[in-house]
């Protein structure tokens, strides 16, 4: 018997990606929200808990190999595999004692969740025409938003109602639900049933043609040695320090800085990724709007990633302000600007490279980008006590500007041959 068809199932397949992405920044940003009371609990300096994030930056450094292995072993088997990994290990975080122990497993979990990234934009790629994949981006993007701003309240909830240990199970468990909807629903558009012949001539279509895979193996040494990577590898090293400072160092500074306690946090400091959510779809309007008007793709790409750096200068004044809800105003524009200009580079990876190794690329760009986080939050770990968050915030803005001139002197802008027009269907 034919297979029902279900019409725009690439949506259907980009949401799933998304709701993975959020259990995936769900468990990863629950040490950052219940850092005040585990280190209290375990008795951490904050340079240990630099060393703690520093291990799990260390851990999701590890992208490349998970894009390789996604892109060798195919999507569907390789994320599922990943996301047992990540939530079996984030359970395991309840048993910690110490932070030897707690650095050990933020190493693994790192490890395990360095898979999101680069199966999202392998998703991204093989379903949806040229034309979409800015906005496909964006919505899987919107899950690490959503996760990260579902944290502050459900983890402050999991430790008022039991415990800080118990926050890490439930995240956990609920990474395991997530496995078995991926398993039951998931599939590459050359296999998926429910997939219309109409749907799949549309993707296919819009795609570029000398982007198509070739079925080889991809080479890292071969990647290394382009400039497009480098241009958007090294914008990501100084962009991603944003989305690491929000996420484990900005319930800290609240509480020692801004004398928030575990309540307050839970109101506001999921405020910034809810701003963050619509910067996901902010770079790509921005840059469907500038296509329109005749802008090249890539360049539309580029001057969304600009607007982005210029509003992240708003980040400079957060330790300026006197009101500590105009520090969370300030944040929430950091949140929405980062996700502008971040989800604009970390598409580019499907418009520059081959199918069969988009993946790769973009493990190897979100290695960049978490060696950036790394670095970023270690100095953050070791100078806090001495100068203060202050010349780190202004750094962030900074930061990102130096990343914009990267990305228009690195990448290059090539015509691409031009597809064949999308029959005219509604899908």
């Amino acid at each position: 018997m034919t297979a029902r068809t279900i019409k725009a199932l690439r949506w259907w397949m980009i949401g799933l990606i998304m709701l993975g992405a959020i259990v995936n920044y769900l468990t990863r940003a629950t040490l950052g929200v219940a850092a005040p009371t585990v280190l209290a609990d375990l008795d951490i300096s904050e340079k240990e808990y630099g060393w703690i994030t520093g291990a799990f930056q260390l851990g999701v450094m590890m992208q490349p190999l998970c894009g390789y292995v996604l892109d060798v072993i195919g999507l569907k088997t390789g994320f599922a595999i990943f996301a047992t990994a990540w939530s079996l290990i984030a359970m395991a975080h309840g048993l910690a004692s110490n932070w030897p122990m707690l650095a050990g497993l933020r190493g693994l979990l790192g490890l395990a969740e360095g898979s999101a990234n680069p199966a999202g934009m392998k998703a991204v790629s093989e379903w949806f025409p040229a034309k979409e994949r800015g906005h496909a981006g964006g919505v899987y993007n919107i899950g690490a938003s959503f996760g990260s701003m579902l944290a502050p309240p459900l983890v402050a909830w999991a430790i008022i109602s039991w415990n800080w240990r118990a926050a890490f199970v439930l995240t956990g468990v609920l990474g395991l639900v997530w496995v078995a909807l991926w398993l039951k629903f998931y599939q590459s558009p050359d296999k998926h049933r429910n997939l219309s012949d109409a749907e799949r001539d549309y993707i296919a279509a819009g795609q570029e043609s000398h982007l198509s895979s070739d079925g080889a193996k991809p080479s890292i040494f071969k990647v290394l040695q382009q400039r497009n990577f480098w241009g958007i590898a090294l914008p990501r090293f100084l962009a991603d320090p944003t989305w690491g400072t929000l996420a484990f160092w900005v319930p800290l500074y609240l509480t020692s800085v801004r004398g928030f306690d575990l309540k307050q946090i839970a109101m506001f400091a999921w405020l910034p990724f809810v701003a963050a959510d619509l910067g996901c779809m902010f770079g790509p309007t921005i840059a469907t709007f500038l296509q329109k008007r005749g802008v090249s793709l890539i360049n539309a790409r580029r001057w969304a990633f600009t607007v982005g750096a210029l509003m992240m200068m708003g980040m400079a004044f957060v330790g300026k302000v006197e009101s500590p809800y105009a520090a969370i105003a300030l944040l929430c524009l950091g949140g929405f600007a980062h996700q502008t200009l971040s989800v604009t580079v970390i598409t580019l990876s499907s418009d520059l490279f081959k199918r069969n190794e988009v993946a790769t690329v973009a493990g190897m760009a979100g290695t960049m980008g978490n060696l950036g986080v790394l670095i970023f939050s270690l100095l953050i770990g070791g100078l806090v006590a001495t100068v203060g968050y202050d010349p780190f915030f202004v750094a962030l803005g900074v930061l990102d500007l130096l990343g914009a001139v990267l990305l228009w002197t690195l990448v290059r802008d090539r015509p691409a041959p031009t597809p064949a027009p999308a029959s005219p269907i509604t899908v």
